[in-house]
């Protein structure tokens, strides 16, 4: 083994290529979804269990911030999480494998998501 090779263990100084970015915020997305999945599935049980259920689900997402920014994060997440599938899926048709087409479909998909994540905020707020 050649112990002469460079460690650089300073995370400060690497920089991600926007492929890795797009792989990484895909997963830290997929983890978000999963944990959302569980926290919507016990509120439509509450709101699916009576009209005073379903009326105060309504009033807290119409009037509290806090529940309004999350319901916001985990919509952006699960908005970035299925076009990051996508890219995956196209790439695995065999289009965009190389590192020029994976750096544009992935600043396409982030740029994107991004749009989502905005028409989340007007689809909440609105």
């Amino acid at each position: 083994m050649n112990n002469k090779r460079p460690v650089n263990l300073d995370l400060a100084t690497v920089s991600f290529p926007i492929t890795a970015i797009a792989s990484i915020l895909h997963r830290i997305c997929a983890v978000i979804s999963w944990v959302a999945l569980g926290f919507l599935l016990l509120v439509l049980c509450y709101a699916l269990s009576s009209q005073e259920g379903f009326k105060s689900v309504t009033e807290v997402l119409q009037t509290n911030f806090l529940v309004q920014f999350v319901s916001w994060g985990f919509l952006t997440a699960f908005g970035y999480y299925c076009l990051a599938t996508t890219k995956h899926i196209i790439q695995d048709f065999g289009f965009c494998e190389d590192f020029e087409g994976g750096k544009l479909i992935s600043w396409t998909a982030i740029v994107i998501g991004v749009v989502l994540g905005l028409l989340a905020g007007v689809l909440v707020w609105a």
